[in-house]
């Protein structure tokens, strides 16, 4: 029996809690045969869920002691996750990696499992909202926010929200194998394995209009998306050399001319697969891509998803 902790945290988000005896009880079901052993474990027996989400009062038997006889433990995202964990939380995360245990976050989870110093020198992810805040407080670690989890072995981490179904199912895949982890996600009613990471879902907001010399320029490009746009051309328009272009370009958006463009244009793709019924082939030539093979290369490669998932997905109804 693999014994599966999961840690509540006061203010621990309710449905990444919930989350692992969802699909570990339900691999259970799937295989008819239990395989797993859920225990919610609690600092002082008791843990009050967040007030954002819905708050309620939950008793539990296990404390953070049993942590230390788990074969996995899954951290899930809780409200102050931005606070220095309590020290005993700390040292029983440490203790259950010591006896072996396969250490798990959810989310924002992430920030709980880096305060232990565990994952320097390991890649991780988290929501893609605070990755630069996980970044930016432990530079020890290697933050990718673009993707669903990360598995380095016994040290898991995954994105938002949703995404601990895909790291649960991850697991069940890893202990049971692809036919117990299918079986598991069609009665969950979800993918084994969805298409893309992060990316589909990170906002790229526009520069603000403060006045810099490269907002008209900014917006003579998102106009002319569709037009075959070179350095030389945008260069002109911000009436400057291409190399003084370049430089303002990364002072002002942190990156170079064509790879804002590029963005630009996924951005103009990804509007267009949400709200009209137009063929890759017209988004491609009104993104200024010209080929759907060169739209459906980028979009891959930026968005995480093929334009026909993304638009499968994310088509508003």
């Amino acid at each position: 029996m693999t014994v599966i902790a999961v840690l509540a945290l006061d203010g621990v988000v309710p449905f990444e809690l919930s989350v692992p005896g969802q699909v570990f009880g339900t691999a259970n079901q799937a295989a008819g045969t239990p395989h797993y052993d859920v225990r919610v474990c609690a600092p002082a027996g008791s843990v009050t869920t967040s007030a954002d989400h819905g708050a309620f009062q939950l008793c539990t038997p296990w404390g953070l002691d049993a942590l230390a006889t788990a074969d996995t433990v899954v951290v899930p995202g809780h409200s102050g996750f931005l606070d220095e964990p309590p020290l005993d939380v700390l040292e029983a995360l440490r203790k259950a990696a010591g006896c072996g245990a396969r250490l798990t976050s959810m989310c924002i989870g992430a920030f709980t499992l880096a305060a232990t110093g565990l994952l320097d020198g390991h890649r991780a992810t988290t929501h893609w909202q605070y990755a630069a805040e996980l970044a930016r407080r432990h530079p020890h670690i290697e933050v990718d926010g673009t993707v669903l989890f990360i598995d380095n072995g016994n040290l898991i981490t995954s994105a938002g929200v949703a995404a601990g179904l895909d790291l649960c199912l991850h697991l069940v895949r890893t202990d049971l194998g692809a036919a117990h982890a299918a079986a598991t996600a069609r009665r969950i009613v979800l993918p084994l394995q969805r298409d893309g990471g992060q990316a589909q879902f990170i906002e790229h907001p526009q520069p603000a209009d403060n006045g810099t010399t490269l907002q008209p320029t900014l917006q003579w490009m998102e106009t002319n998306l569709h037009r075959p746009l070179v350095l030389e051309a945008i260069a002109e328009h911000a009436a400057m050399s291409i190399r003084s272009l370049n430089r303002h370009f990364r002072a002002q958006t942190g990156t170079t001319p064509l790879q804002w463009l590029l963005r630009a244009r996924i951005h103009r793709a990804q509007q267009l697969l949400e709200t009209t019924d137009l063929s890759i082939e017209r988004i491609a030539d009104q993104t200024g891509f010209g080929a759907p093979a060169t739209l459906r290369h980028h979009f891959a490669r930026l968005a995480g998803a093929s334009p026909q998932a993304y638009r499968t997905a994310f088509r508003a109804h």
